[in-house]
């Protein structure tokens, strides 16, 4: 099978053409050589690539006949992916919460006059 189409069916990704393009940006490996799409895949082979930050590790068990459920993606992949990474994701989503809420984007005119009205009525002087 196909690497494209066997990663849309493990549902890694959510078409086709998504796994087409990682492929063409050089983000998947089959056996450490750089796959293009068309490449095929054998049980045994061991896949990485890398999607949302996350560098994914999978060892292929079987090839599906096509699209699997959710609940049965594990019959056809082993995944080897290490714990830190998904916990690298996790302090990455932290850390860019920390400097700004979500949906709140650039501070605006009144909040920049905001600011600089409170920084007049703070004397810092006196803080010594």
């Amino acid at each position: 099978m196909r690497i494209d189409k066997y990663l849309w069916c493990i549902r890694y990704y959510k078409t086709r053409n998504m796994v087409t393009e990682a492929c063409k940006k050089n983000h998947v490996t089959v056996n450490g050589q750089v796959a293009k799409p068309s490449r095929e895949v054998f049980p045994g082979d061991k896949i990485t690539f890398r999607k949302d930050q996350i560098t994914y590790i999978i060892s292929v068990l079987d090839i599906p006949q096509n699209r699997v459920g959710a609940k049965l993606v594990d019959i056809y992949r082993k995944d080897e992916t290490p714990v830190e990474a998904f916990e690298h994701l996790e302090l990455l989503k932290l850390s860019k919460e920390h400097y700004r809420k979500h949906g709140e984007g650039r501070p605006t005119k009144k909040d920049r006059r905001d600011l600089e009205d409170f920084a007049e009525d703070v004397n810092f002087e006196d803080w010594d």
